[in-house]
């Protein structure tokens, strides 16, 4: 795959200058660069969603392509099972097969040729779906994958965030595409099912190109990177895996850095040579109008400082103190078709950092939508301090109005426009970019987006489901920092330990069982991995 001086705009928006890049069959890429950059853009560009302005990716035509977006868009209507078995599809080449015989049957000679041609074609691809050993391949991926057989007649649109990663991969896995593009693929997984895609991946036959902000995923998974730099809308690769790139473009950054500091000197001593002797005659004139010339030539020349990308901002603190007990939950009971949550009752403790952690699908985003009254309990109750003010971050972002742009999106009489453009610039979002609607934003960008609506409602409880799911490494620490600080009480899901480490969690609820334990980093790695979170 080879990209040559690709061009893309989206009105004022510029994504990509003459950029360039090669990846050889079977690399395996990170692609990198802060939220907004165009990774995922990169990736509608190869699948044709989104066309260039300039410039071209070739594809080799014999590559089929194999694509796992941020947030799945699933049938509605469709069984866990159809969905996965739609991955490889030999249902319809055994139909077209058919088909295609019984017009062989009735056609002339001349055309039964072109017939038999077509057949052969399809049969090739059957063979290359190995269509007599599939459903023994699909099922050993769901076994590893820890797939919960009960699942498999559930219809799509019925799984948990966690589930429908899961599945989604699961699917891509069993579609034996030549080129796999992963955006963010390991955003929900629980231990397992991740080390065994990472060993998958290894191992895998073909090209990959992965989006990610879990480092240590891509440090074991590719051998090279590319860097989508989003202020000077260019490519760079880089050999290596992630903590190759960071050494590699750093190093590169300091000789550059020495050179420019090189050059400056260099300039100066020759402004002032020209400064002195410009008004002399003679041997010195000439020196002066000499050493001009050579100013000039090695300003054309300069290397030029790249502009550094500004980091968000972000200062999260409640308007008042919230009460001693902000949140009691008394023997609640919720399900759909059984009993999802049963019989939990905890007592949350002014400024306590509280953690959810149990397998995917068991509830963990329910309760927090039970807590927030999205949802309603089916019995028991839910109470709050009469000075408990509530902001909940949502973690496929469903709060956001997608059809509003940014700024309508966080309007609110306690803040002039003025105010809140300013806030929007500190969460990255500058000029124009204000007037984006909501549902061409990145998902990291919906994310800070998200995140700023927290911080407007000043609330002292915040519960948090997934909050750095797709977020660069840069920004998860400022905004693990500023929770660290923040002086309110936090409910917390979350699949990232770091993240966790940083905020400093007191207790755990484990569900299903509703038990209660104080925080520890061993007990947190024994839940993520014998629980499967």
């Amino acid at each position: 795959m080879r990209g040559d001086n690709i061009n893309l705009s989206f009105g004022v928006n510029e994504i990509f200058k003459d950029a360039n890049f090669l990846i050889n069959d079977n690399d395996k890429v990170g692609i990198v660069g802060f939220n907004g950059a165009g990774k995922s853009t990169l990736f509608h560009v190869i699948l044709g969603d989104v066309k260039l302005d300039s410039g071209k990716i070739f594809i080799p035509k014999n590559k089929s392509i194999g694509y796992l977006p941020q947030e799945v868009d699933f049938k509605q209507n469709m069984s866990v099972l159809d969905y996965l078995q739609e991955a490889r599809p030999i249902k319809k080449l055994e139909d077209d097969i058919v088909k295609l015989y019984e017009k062989v049957a009735i056609s002339l000679e001349k055309e039964q040729d072109k017939l038999l041609k077509e057949i052969a074609k399809k049969q090739d691809l059957l063979e290359y779906y190995d269509c007599y050993n599939a459903d023994n391949i699909l099922f050993e991926i769901i076994s590893n994958m820890k797939i919960d057989y009960e699942l498999l007649d559930l219809k799509m649109s019925d799984l948990s965030g966690g589930q429908k990663s899961k599945i989604a991969f699961a699917h891509l896995l069993y579609s034996k595409a030549n080129i796999l593009l992963l955006d963010e693929p390991t955003n929900h997984l629980d231990v397992d099912t991740r080390d065994y895609i990472t060993n998958y991946l290894k191992n895998y036959k073909g090209t990959i190109l992965v989006i990610s902000h879990d480092i240590d995923f891509l440090n074991e998974i590719v051998s090279k990177i590319m860097y989508i730099d989003k202020v000077n809308k260019k490519i760079d690769m880089y050999n290596g895996n992630y903590d190759d790139y960071l050494k590699k473009s750093e190093l590169l950054k300091e000789n550059k850095e020495r050179l420019i500091d090189k050059q400056e000197r260099e300039q100066e001593k020759l402004r002032n040579i020209v400064l002195q002797y410009s008004n002399s005659s003679g041997k010195r004139k000439r020196m002066a109008q000499s050493r001009e010339k050579l100013l000039n030539k090695k300003m054309q020349e300069n290397i030029v400082r790249d502009r550094e990308y500004k980091s968000l901002h972000i200062k999260i603190k409640p308007a008042r103190d919230g009460s001693k007990i902000p949140l009691k939950v008394n023997n609640i009971n919720f399900g759909y078709d059984k009993l999802l949550i049963k019989n939990l009752s905890f007592v949350i403790n002014n400024r306590e950092r509280f953690l959810i952690v149990g397998e995917n699908g068991v509830g963990k985003t329910t309760l927090l939508k039970l807590l927030v009254n999205i949802l309603n309990v089916q019995s028991g109750s839910i109470s709050y301090g009469n000075k408990t003010d509530i902001a909940y971050y949502a973690q496929e972002q469903e709060l956001l109005d997608l059809n509003k742009n940014v700024l309508e999106n966080v309007d609110s009489p306690e803040y002039s426009e003025k105010e809140l453009r300013t806030m929007l610039g500190s969460f990255l979002f500058f000029g124009d970019d204000v007037f984006k609607k909501v549902k061409v934003l990145s998902p990291g960008e919906k994310a800070r987006l998200s995140l700023l609506k927290i911080m407007l409602k000043k609330a002292n409880l915040l519960l948090l489901d997934e909050p750095t799911n797709h977020l660069d490494p840069e920004t998860q620490k400022i905004i693990g920092k500023n929770f660290a600080d923040y002086e309110g009480t936090i409910i917390l899901v979350s699949h990232n330990k770091s993240f966790v480490n940083q905020i400093g969690i007191d207790r755990m609820l484990i569900l299903p069982s509703g038990k209660i334990t104080n925080y520890s980093e061993e007990l947190l790695d024994y839940y993520y991995q014998v629980n499967n979170q």
